[in-house]
């Protein structure tokens, strides 16, 4: 059944794994659901070559307004967003598939702005997050009192900058950050997105009050495993609610981006297609 709702023209910005299952779906399955795929941009163009129709190819960025897109998807970099993201709200709405940029206060402010000037909404993955709604209704209720995200998985799955770049491991099992998220984020851009969206899902808490935890293990090769630890505040016999989620992702051996999380991606582009397109960032 076609998407009975706009976007319909849809621009991908990254063409790496989860970059290109997504130009495979909208080629292959796209024109049944509504969607027709109007460029794909990579900051090494020669990455889409004998891969991607040439008359699909954007090679410069800033151009994206010609090709009157109605929804950018974002599956490249934090920098992208904190680039270019307020520029591309101007042509369409954004789907974006690197939420940590969003640390960034001034990337935040800047997108809402352009959101609210532009009159086009910023939509917000929702990737490896086991149970995001059951989050966000529980945080608008005031009963979330803390919320703690655990990713785990081989040395060679993360790409880590500063002072984390020269973190190693000690051990089967090693503690290479424990704390906010948004100290996390700048130095782990690629491997703290689930973090990143759990603390959008919690806006009481934020990306202030959302602990992150990031863990090497050397028995896992072939995964990503992502913990969710939320507890509610002390009800009127002292016990509180507690629920503890634990996700299994196959990924390939240094894989940024597990299995389960592209077909998680996938899904999430359908849904923005069906929400009403407002200001404001909205997970999906």
């Amino acid at each position: 059944m076609a998407l009975d709702r706009v976007p319909r023209r849809v621009g991908v910005v990254g063409y790496g794994r989860l970059g290109q299952s997504l130009v495979s779906h909208l080629l292959t399955q796209g024109p049944e659901v509504g969607l027709e795929l109007v460029f794909v941009w990579n900051r090494d163009p020669a990455r889409m070559a004998g891969s991607v129709p040439a008359s699909l190819q954007l090679q410069h960025l800033a151009a994206l307004g010609e090709r009157h897109p109605d929804l950018v998807v974002e599956v490249a970099h934090p920098k992208i967003i904190q680039e270019s993201g307020a520029q591309i709200l101007r042509y369409a709405n954004l789907l974006v598939g690197s939420p940590s940029a969003l640390a960034d206060p001034a990337t935040e402010q800047q997108l809402l702005e352009a959101s609210r000037r532009w009159d086009h909404a910023v939509f917000v993955a929702r990737g490896a997050l086991w149970g995001t709604e059951d989050i966000t209704r529980l945080d608008a209720a005031g009963g979330l009192q803390s919320l703690r995200v655990t990713m785990a998985t081989h040395p060679d799955g993360f790409r880590l900058e500063g002072p984390l770049a020269a973190a190693r491991s000690t051990g089967p099992r090693t503690l290479l950050y424990e704390g906010p998220v948004r100290g996390l984020c700048p130095f782990a851009p690629r491997n703290s997105n689930t973090m990143a969206a759990a603390a959008l899902a919690a806006p009481s808490l934020g990306f202030d009050g959302v602990i992150g935890v990031l863990v090497a293990d050397l028995s896992l090769t072939d995964m990503h495993v992502v913990d969710v630890e939320l507890r509610g505040p002390p009800g009127p016999t002292g016990r509180s609610l507690a629920v503890h989620t634990h996700r299994e992702n196959p990924a390939e051996p240094g894989a940024v981006t597990g299995s389960a999380t592209v077909t998680a991606f996938w899904r999430s582009l359908l849904g923005c297609c069906q929400l009403p397109s407002r200001p404001g960032i909205h997970l999906c």
